[in-house]
């Protein structure tokens, strides 16, 4: 949800009041005011000191200004014995002789640093979800999707976050292409929308080799609802849930384009419906660590708590003779970051075990992307469906 605290800045010689409108990033300490005259370095200065710089210029000069700060801030930075340089920013290598557990733990932290402050360039925006700078487009659409729910202006938001969801508004307006459904999905701002496809089809193929028909199955930790939809259109009846409130509209929203909604049933639910499942099926977060920001909920899960509620609650939620697939990224593992075969030992926890396992390899960019730093494990990366049972 968006904070929706009252904030006070100033706009020229008016004091201005309205609410803090971002959903993932946290109030600056202290507000100031940017324009065209500012540069990439007195902003990333100030932002760095925890200041949000209301930008009172053009909007074109504040894409390029935000744009140049996050340059900056990948930059290498002088300060390392000797005046060499030091790795300092995201997406810079790691120190060679970092472990890749260490190296990735680096990385995070410059990522976080990264949303930090840049999400302390902010834009005004007027009722009506008006962004009033000059050569600004007109985003009411796209705040009007992400934010009506939560909060109204007028107020405050991160320039990153408005570009965000404009981004998203397309994504939602054009839909993903997802092949093992014959059909587009359309993911709203703030839901992880099926870009990796592996994990879609392994569920696909699973549901035509251990048949799904005529199940009662759940999908837990829906999302945009595809691997739901995969289920019903395998004949299976299929309640869905999502503790993110955005997820359950979105959803909601898929299932009827697709003409489901009489088969899928989207619950907001802290993991479990009530009722039990002959089926349940999850793509939980498969990497350790804080999300930054709404969208990453969804691939990092803290201390692995989602994966390991998930599997051990699993019996009291499946039916006589049913079972679980679980389709996980297997990255941590190579990264070091948890222990290998973590499914099989939470199974075993639980009074389960593993039956059959399924794998693909990742289809995605970034596995072929041999600038990533992280390249070497990305290529060895699989992502596995768990077949779990009694």
């Amino acid at each position: 949800m968006a904070d929706a605290s009252s904030i006070r800045w100033r706009e020229g010689a008016s004091e201005r009041t309205g609410r803090w409108l971002s959903p993932g990033t946290a109030i600056p300490s202290d507000i100031g005011s940017a324009d065209d005259g500012t540069t990439a370095a007195a902003a990333l200065a100030r932002a760095r000191r925890g200041e949000g710089l209301v930008y009172g210029g053009d909007y074109r000069n504040a894409r390029q200004l935000l744009a140049a700060m996050a340059r900056r801030l990948e930059r290498p930075a002088r300060g390392s014995a000797g005046g060499r340089p030091r790795p300092s920013g995201p997406g810079l290598a790691p120190p060679a002789q970092a472990s890749p557990a260490h190296a990735w733990e680096i990385e995070r932290e410059r990522r976080r640093e990264a949303h930090d402050v840049l999400g302390r360039l902010l834009v005004p925006v007027e009722p009506g979800f008006r962004v009033p700078l000059a050569r600004a487009p007109d985003a009411s659409a796209a705040l009007a999707e992400a934010l009506a729910a939560d909060a109204a202006p007028p107020g405050l938001l991160p320039l990153r976050d408005l570009l965000g969801m404009i981004g998203a508004h397309e994504w939602r307006r054009r839909g993903v292409e997802v092949s093992a459904l014959g059909a587009r999905v359309h993911p709203h701002f703030g839901v992880y929308a099926p870009v990796r496809s592996e994990y879609v089809d392994l569920v696909a193929a699973a549901a035509s080799e251990w048949p799904a028909a005529g199940k009662r199955a759940l999908d837990v930790g829906t999302g945009t609802g595809v691997l739901a939809f995969v289920l019903a259109r395998a004949g299976a009846a299929v309640v869905a849930t999502d503790a993110e409130p955005r997820a359950v509209a979105c959803a909601r929203e898929n299932a009827a384009r697709l003409g489901l909604d009489g088969r899928v049933v989207v619950k907001e639910a802290d993991l479990w419906p009530e009722g039990e499942a002959d089926l349940v099926v999850s793509n939980p977060p498969w990497l350790p660590g804080e999300a930054h920001g709404p969208l990453e909920r969804a691939v990092y899960d803290p201390g692995g708590r989602f994966l390991e509620r998930l599997v051990l609650e699993l019996p009291a939620h499946l039916a006589p003779g049913g079972e679980a697939w679980i389709v996980l990224s297997d990255l941590a593992e190579l990264l070091g970051l948890c222990p290998p075969d973590r499914v099989a030992a939470l199974a075993a926890r639980a009074g389960l075990r593993v039956s059959d396992v399924r794998e693909a390899r990742p289809l995605h960019p970034r596995a072929r992307d041999r600038d990533d730093p992280f390249h070497a494990f990305r290529a060895r990366e699989v992502t596995r469906l768990f077949r779990l049972v009694h």
